[in-house]
């Protein structure tokens, strides 16, 4: 199923704007959320057909809220894709044990994350 409407999950109003810019421009659908916690309660209510998850945010970080989207009943089926300055290998390998299926760095590269998103959908 290919991919045209994703939840963008950073608490960055400058990043989420960067990232909405981004992919509007190359005709997604984009839906934002400035925290894990709206971000799984978006996830819920408008069903994106991929979520593009920051990992350093207060309250509920992007690992927890993977962990929740990815093991929730009514979200499980929608992929997650990690977005973090996090480049440890041992973040990815955390991130990808939380549901993630894919790990991308920022600063983002456009042909990069157009790639993978394209290899999901």
């Amino acid at each position: 199923m290919p991919v045209k409407k994703i939840l963008v999950v950073d608490d960055s109003p400058t990043e989420r704007a960067f990232i909405q810019n981004l992919l509007v421009k190359n005709g997604f659908e984009v839906v934002l959320a400035d925290s894990g916690e709206n971000g799984i309660a978006k996830a819920k209510s408008e069903k994106p057909d991929l979520v593009l998850m920051d990992v350093v945010m207060p309250g509920l970080n992007g690992f927890q809220a993977t962990r929740t989207i990815s093991r929730d009943e009514d979200t499980k089926h929608i992929p997650v894709m990690i977005c973090t300055t996090k480049s440890q290998e041992t973040d990815k390998i955390w991130g990808m044990r939380q549901g993630a299926r894919d790990y991308v760095m920022k600063p983002i590269v456009e042909e990069e994350l157009l790639a993978k998103i394209a290899a999901l959908g």
